[in-house]
């Protein structure tokens, strides 16, 4: 844990040795979410990595998703 303030225009400065952990450079998109009071500091990646953690939960392991959603739009495009 790193003490840090809140500078005008609400602006947090990530400690450098926290960057670093993290991969982050100049310019990198963070997301933040807010749960419960607190604040979470996602990388893009991780963001990514617990979304498909949460599909992941709700459907098969021999399910394919993209040869499903394709085949889907294929059938739409057909119907038109």
């Amino acid at each position: 844990m790193i003490r840090t303030r809140v500078a005008e225009g609400g602006r947090i400065v990530i400690p450098a040795e926290f960057r670093k952990a993290l991969g982050l450079k100049v310019g990198d998109e963070v997301i933040l979410d807010l749960n419960e009071g607190q604040v979470t500091l996602l990388t893009a990646h991780q963001a990514i990595r617990r979304a498909q953690a949460l599909i992941r939960d709700h459907i098969s392991e021999d399910s394919e998703l993209a040869a499903e959603l394709i085949s889907e739009r294929r059938a739409e495009a057909e119907d038109e």
